[in-house]
C-alpha cells in the first residue's frame, strides 16, 4: 500500500514531467504561424551568475526558468492524469 508521501513524490515527477513536455512543445510550436501563442512565457531568475571565489576552488551559482503557456497546460494535464491513476 502505497502511502501519502510517495504520492507526493509521485506527483512531483508527474507535475515535472508535464512542464517539460510542455515547455519542449513550446519551443516546438513557436515556428507554427497558427501556435505561436503556447510559446508565450516569461523567463525569470538570476540573469548574471554569482560566483563564490575561495582561492582554492570557485563555485558559480545561477538558476533561470523559462515558462510558457505549454509548459503550464502540460503541467495542467499532468495534475489530471495522476488524479485519475
Amino acid at each position: 500500500m502505497a502511502t501519502r508521501e510517495k504520492n507526493i513524490w509521485v506527483l512531483l515527477l508527474f507535475l515535472l514531467a508535464g512542464l517539460v513536455v510542455g515547455g519542449l512543445i513550446g519551443k516546438l510550436a513557436s515556428g507554427v504561424p497558427g501556435l505561436w501563442w503556447l510559446s508565450f512565457g516569461e523567463s525569470f531568475g538570476l540573469t548574471t551568475p554569482i560566483e563564490l571565489d575561495l582561492s582554492i576552488f570557485k563555485i558559480t551559482f545561477g538558476l533561470i526558468i523559462n515558462i510558457n503557456l505549454a509548459s503550464i497546460i502540460g503541467m495542467l494535464l499532468a495534475l489530471l492524469i495522476y488524479r485519475k491513476v
